[in-house]
């Protein structure tokens, strides 16, 4: 009998040892792993507009559209985005109606079948750098810059990531050799990345006094791009919101109801009379 124990403990013990092996071996893996990663995981940082009841700072995203059009816009395009979409948000109706028209669109055919160019209007979408992709890696050595219309979406951490790479730029560590035409950044894949530093400082000049530092730029153009990836963020927590209240409402009314229908016979007592 005691052998037996012996034994039962014994084989227990075996495959509890198994089994923290198999832990520790893939926690030490996911480590390594992690450890071995080519690139630097932005911290999070507090974004305003991502509480539940928090909407984002138009003042922002009217700077971050500014930094957008004297900086970005040179080399990337919003597709997604049109003029109409950004009134109320960032300018007026007046205002963007006169953006619009600073902007050549080719359109037609006319009535002679050839393509013509017009001033943009409100329901055109935001301009494009260049008439194609071959255009723009050819002006841009081979690297097409890449749309910007879901890049908050698009990349690990979003907005985190977007902020976190326009002030990673620094001089490459010891031992880190870098291309020509290439620079470094750590939070780019690889710390090596065709585009130049985009930001610098006083850069812009903001419309509303506000110092065009390099992390105030990005943190605009970061609302900015995060407004554009979900311009419809502030109705849904506002349709959200009000669906919960009329929730509420109707359960508290569904209670209300219950109670008075169900009180009577809840209260009402039975008594049986023995006949004489």
């Amino acid at each position: 009998m005691a052998s037996n124990l012996r034994a039962v403990i014994a084989k227990n013990q075996g495959a509890a040892l198994a089994a923290s092996a198999v832990v520790t071996g893939a926690l030490l893996k996911n480590t390594v792993t992690q450890n071995s990663d080519d690139v630097v995981h932005p911290p999070a940082y507090p974004w305003d507009h991502l509480g539940l009841l928090a909407s984002y700072d138009l003042k922002s995203v009217r700077r971050g559209f500014q930094v957008y059009r004297q900086v970005c816009a040179t080399c990337h395009s919003i597709e997604g985005i049109h003029w109409r979409e950004l009134v109320g948000v960032t300018h007026t109706e007046a205002q963007l109606k006169a953006m619009a028209a600073e902007t050549d669109v080719v359109d037609g055919p006319n009535d002679e079948g050839e393509m013509f160019e017009r001033p943009g209007k409100l329901t055109d979408p935001l301009p494009r750098p260049y008439a194609n992709i071959e255009a723009g890696r050819a002006a841009n050595g081979g690297a097409y810059p890449p749309d910007l219309t879901l890049m908050v979406k698009a990349r690990h951490s979003g907005q985190d990531y977007v902020f976190g790479l326009l002030n990673g730029y620094y001089d490459p560590p010891a031992g880190k050799e870098m291309l020509a035409g290439l620079y470094y950044n750590p939070y780019f894949p690889g710390g090596a990345i065709a585009m130049p530093p985009p930001l610098q400082e006083d850069g812009v000049e903001y419309e509303d006094g506000t110092k065009a530092s390099i992390p105030q730029m990005a943190k605009d153009v970061v609302q900015f791009l995060n407004w554009c990836a979900e311009p419809e963020a502030d109705d849904r927590k506002k349709s959200a919101s009000l669906s919960l209240c009329v929730i509420a409402f109707c359960l508290l009314m569904t209670g209300y109801t219950k109670r008075l229908r169900w009180s009577p016979l809840k209260t009402r007592a039975i008594s049986y009379i023995k006949p004489n």
